[in-house]
């Protein structure tokens, strides 16, 4: 079963959610896919210097907010499973977040589990166990930005069943890109690692983000890679099914033949 799934790679301005809903409406203007990834927090961007920031843009848990409106509305227009970023509240605690939408439901939220940096000052860690989502047939699990450095986190999302990791963004580093080509061979899922443009000065924090969006097959093949400094959208056909065979070779399993009871 082939589908189509794709990035949107932006330029977000911090704090101004409407805008930032209408350039990824822009770019997505006339799509259709099966699946789109968003970058980390694309409707409020990154860089924050109080709390109260966090307060006016976060979006309270179990209730619908704009950012889910919005992703309900492109999901209805293009088709698509939606994944992308967000600041979760729930009761006092943030979350550097990301939702899964599909048409008008909100099928799952998962909180970053490895936070980079000063989100280790704004936000909460994740206390939510990784999840496989199978939507339409299809199973995706979700990671965000520097979950990519902790090889247990893909490793445990296929071995949950996931065929495709959706991955939002925000990476500084230049490092990520190149990484998750041994992350989708060592687990042989496909990854849609959706990062943004741009740059952010606010504060004592200087961030410039590296783009490059990427969309990267089962076998570690770069399928898409976005440009580093603007915004763009891109779109591949893929059978995902392809990434249930962990086999490398007539004698190999890449899951069959781990031994955990010689891991740490």
């Amino acid at each position: 079963m082939n589908i189509k799934i794709g990035y949107v790679q932006s330029s977000p301005q911090f704090g101004e959610k409407e805008r930032n809903f209408e350039e990824i409406a822009g770019l997505l203007n006339g799509i259709k896919a099966n699946l789109i990834v968003l970058p980390e927090l694309f409707a409020t961007g990154y860089t924050f210097t109080s709390i109260k920031e966090i307060e006016l843009l976060a979006e309270e848990r179990g209730k619908a907010g704009p950012t889910f409106d919005f992703l309900k509305d492109i999901s209805m227009q293009t088709g698509a499973i939606i994944v992308a970023g967000f600041i979760e509240k729930d009761n006092k605690n943030y979350y550097n977040a990301s939702m899964m939408v599909y048409q008008d439901k909100l099928t799952g939220i998962y909180r970053k589990i490895q936070l980079f940096n000063k989100e280790k000052i704004w936000f909460t860690p994740g206390n939510k166990p990784l999840e496989n989502y199978n939507v339409n047939g299809i199973n995706i699990g979700m990671m965000i930005c520097f979950d990519w450095i902790f090889p247990e986190v893909c490793r445990s999302l296929a071995l949950k069943g996931a065929q495709i990791i959706a991955h939002p963004s925000n990476l500084v580093m230049p490092y990520c890109q190149k990484a998750m080509v041994t992350r989708c061979i060592e687990n042989r899922v496909f990854a849609v690692t959706a990062n943004r443009t741009g740059e952010e000065k606010r504060g004592s924090d200087h961030f410039v983000f590296t783009g490059g969006s990427q969309i990267t097959s089962f076998d570690g093949e770069v399928l898409s890679s976005a440009p580093p400094d603007k915004s763009f959208v891109d779109f591949i056909e893929i059978n995902p099914d392809r990434s249930d065979n962990k086999k490398i070779n007539e004698f190999n399993d890449l899951i069959k033949d781990r031994r955990p009871e010689f891991y740490f």
